[in-house]
């Protein structure tokens, strides 16, 4: 069944207001009509089965006719800081990063990021990753959306990382050691409610002088088993093993 997040200014009560885009996908894309049922994402996470009141080309009105109880988040807060990467590869790993269960996203201007992004082209480029999240979102069936945050510097990151449980960065020199400890030492040591966030280099990897000063901010290497991944590859490897660790497990 098709969902839609709903903002908070179009909840009332029982009552659902859906504009924008949504409309378009609701009336021209999947053609519904009144009395037609899809699954409302309220701002808190909750969800409801919905019934279409009305449609017009600006405006769909429907009612919730009943509370779900849906449990498709990750049990842990899951940070991906990205250093830039080349092309569409960060969209990429918004879309794929939400479908396996990331909250939140940050890009970093590392020190190899071959891309370079000033606030005016950043601008534009927001809504539109904030656009990517929501709809894999949606595809996805989460009940919450990631956000999506804008370039920091190494320093912020290594400023803000106080606030996290666990604190990884994905190292390629780790990989080279046949003795390196395994992931699943660090990821059966994560407990339900815990904060993780996992630093991603672009596709040069971390300098040694940014592998200094991760290690220095209490940030543990880790190996992405035996082969290099390249940088698209590697946030979507952490979190398959995460939702493996903690969900399937």
């Amino acid at each position: 069944m098709q969902r839609y997040f709903i903002e908070k200014d179009n909840w009332s009560d029982i009552d659902i207001k859906i504009v924008g885009d949504d409309v378009h996908h609701i009336v021209r894309v999947m053609r519904m009509e009144q009395g037609d049922a899809f699954i409302a994402n309220r701002y808190d996470g909750k969800s409801a089965l919905a019934i279409i009141d009305s449609l017009d080309d600006d405006l769909v009105t429907a009612k919730v006719d009943s509370w779900l109880d849906e449990e498709s988040e990750s049990p842990v807060d899951i940070t991906i800081v990205q250093g830039l990467p080349k092309g569409d590869k960060w969209e990429y790993i918004l879309q794929k990063g939400t479908e396996l269960g990331a909250s939140h996203f940050v890009p970093f201007q590392a020190t190899r990021s071959v891309t370079k992004w000033d606030s005016k082209k950043l601008k534009k480029k927001l809504p539109r990753w904030q656009k990517i999240v929501k709809e894999a979102s949606e595809q996805s069936h989460r009940t919450k959306i990631p956000t999506v945050e804008s370039v920091i510097s190494v320093k912020t990151l290594l400023d803000n990382s106080y606030l996290y449980d666990w604190k990884f960065f994905a190292y390629e020199e780790e990989a080279k050691e046949h003795q390196s400890v395994k992931l699943h030492h660090y990821f059966s040591k994560i407990k339900e409610g815990d904060s993780v966030l996992i630093c991603i280099g672009p596709e040069g990897g971390f300098s040694e002088e940014e592998a200094r000063q991760l290690r220095e901010a209490d940030f543990q290497a880790i190996r992405l088993g035996p082969r290099i991944l390249r940088t698209e590859t590697a946030p979507l490897y952490v979190l398959t093993g995460l939702s493996y660790c903690l969900e399937e497990m």
